[in-house]
Order: structure tokens, then C-alpha cells, then sequence
């Protein structure tokens, strides 16, 4: 585990505008979270956001979500994809909403990226049937990487960095470091921290580039979250740019025995994806 200097960082994260969980997402889970939760009451509650409503709206009517017909009520909504999907998908678009201001990246891709990350964890760990909640994985895959715009929105240089490290096939990590003496796994511990996310998912966050991370395998539900997370990351890069990620040299062995598949079964799962993005 991964120790941060307090201190250190509260002054490092001063600096930064950290979203903070909106008051609406709080809401929504604290009515999912009794024992039977109202989803005539949770549908009302996303109605009165009309922007949110919206959004929500134009996603599950895209050709990703496959429905059979146009859904025009967000009660509808709920009850087709029930509440897991709903709270996915309003994390989603109040994330993304959260990250404003003129940054030296386009965030636009950046979350087509996150958002891709996120469902090929989904993806794999539906086929692989772990021990893992599905909601957890894309969570994950969904903050795994949020540091990263608030690193562009701070730095004009910061692209720069990204294609430095891109050219050289490595992670911007060490390079972040040196140029601001932080790093965007940090910063995406303090984002998840604060909208609340549960403390092993923080943690996964900020080691999510910790090259020791899989040096023992335990088969624990964290070790889990974390091969998943790479063979997604992996995936989606050698889908969407034709490469390999950064690190998956690093992890390939460990990921594939953790996730208990052979390379034949991680290509199948690739080319299985690739159909569906």
C-alpha cells in the first residue's frame, strides 16, 4: 500500500480545484441504498434535473445501449436498466460535467477514453464472472485516470508531457513528477476521495501504475480490480490506436493468471469487444 505525506499533498491538492461529489448524486444513492429502494421516487428526483435528464435520455437511445425502441421518460429509463446502470450513468455525466475551464488536452476524448475503459471492464468482467461487482469495475475504469484533466486544465505544457511519455511508450508518471511533483494517480485519489468512493477503490486509484502491485498474487478482490483494469486498458488501446498500452508489457503475465485466462482467451475477449465498439 501506498502512503501518501499528508501534508505534502493537502498542499500539492490546494492547488488543484478538486470536484467535489454533487449533492444530487448523494441523494440518489442514499435512496438506493435502503433495503427497497423507490424507483418511481429515484426517477422523480433525475427528472427535476432537466439537463441531466437529458443527457441520460440521449445515451440509452444511442446504438451502444441497442434498445428496441425510443425511451422518452426517465422512469423508463430506470425500469428497463434498473438502478445500478441508472447511478452508472448519472456518475458518468456529472463527472464529466465537473472538469470545466480551457485545458491543454481535449477532455472530450479523454472521457471517450475513460468511458471505454469503464465498459471494457464491465465486459470482462462479465465474461470472466468474477468475484467483483460489475458497478465497481466501471466505477473504476470510469476514475482510474480522473487526475488527468485536472493536470491539463492547471499546465498548458501538460500535452507536451503526454506525447513525451506517448513517443517513448511509457506512462506519464514519472514525468508528471518531475515537472510538478505530482502525478495524476495522486490526484485521482483525492477526486475519488472526494466524491466518496469507497477507501479500496481510492487506493487502487493511486497504485493503479505501481509496477509492484502484482508482485504476489493473493487472488484478492483488489488484485482482481486491478488485472481487469489493465487487460481494459490494454484492450482499448490495442482496439481504438492499433498498440499496446504503456505498462501492459509490465503486467501481462500477472493479469491473465489473476484473471485465471490463457492469451487465446484474452484475444478472444479482444476481438469479442472490438465487435461491440
Amino acid at each position: 500500500m501506498i502512503e501518501l505525506d499528508s501534508k505534502k499533498m493537502a498542499a500539492v491538492v490546494a492547488s488543484y480545484q478538486v470536484p467535489v461529489k454533487p449533492e444530487i448524486l448523494s441523494e440518489i444513492q442514499n435512496l438506493m441504498d435502503v433495503e427497497e429502494p423507490d424507483m418511481e421516487l429515484i426517477a422523480q428526483l433525475i427528472s427535476n434535473d432537466v439537463g441531466l435528464s437529458a443527457a441520460i435520455l440521449k445515451i440509452i437511445n444511442s446504438p451502444f445501449y441497442g434498445m428496441n425502441r425510443r425511451i422518452s421518460e426517465i422512469k423508463q429509463a430506470v425500469m428497463m436498466l434498473g438502478l445500478n446502470t441508472i447511478n452508472a450513468l448519472v456518475t458518468t455525466i456529472l463527472l464529466k460535467s465537473s472538469f470545466q475551464g480551457e485545458a491543454s488536452i481535449s477532455l472530450e476524448r479523454f472521457w471517450d477514453d475513460a468511458l471505454d475503459v469503464a465498459n471494457a471492464m464491465t465486459f470482462i468482467g462479465n465474461k470472466i464472472k468474477s468475484k467483483i461487482p460489475v458497478d465497481l469495475l466501471y466505477t473504476i475504469g470510469l476514475f482510474h485516470d480522473c487526475g488527468i484533466p485536472l493536470l491539463a486544465l492547471k499546465f498548458s505544457d501538460y500535452k507536451d508531457i503526454l506525447i513525451e511519455a506517448n513517443s517513448a511508450g511509457e506512462t506519464s508518471i514519472a514525468l508528471e513528477e518531475k515537472n510538478y511533483s505530482t502525478n495524476h494517480a495522486v490526484l485521482g485519489y483525492y477526486v475519488a476521495s472526494s466524491w466518496h468512493l469507497p477507501k479500496d477503490i481510492c487506493q487502487l486509484i493511486l497504485q493503479h501504475h505501481d509496477e509492484k502491485y502484482l508482485s504476489s498474487i493473493t487472488g484478492s478482490q483488489d488484485q482482481l480490480a486491478f488485472a481487469a483494469l489493465k487487460a481494459a486498458e490494454n484492450m482499448v488501446e490495442r482496439v481504438k490506436r492499433f498498440k499496446i498500452s504503456p505498462d501492459w508489457h509490465l503486467y501481462s503475465e500477472q493479469v491473465l493468471s489473476v484473471l485465471g485466462i490463457s492469451e487465446e482467451d484474452y484475444t478472444d475477449l479482444e476481438e469479442d469487444y472490438n465487435e461491440i465498439l
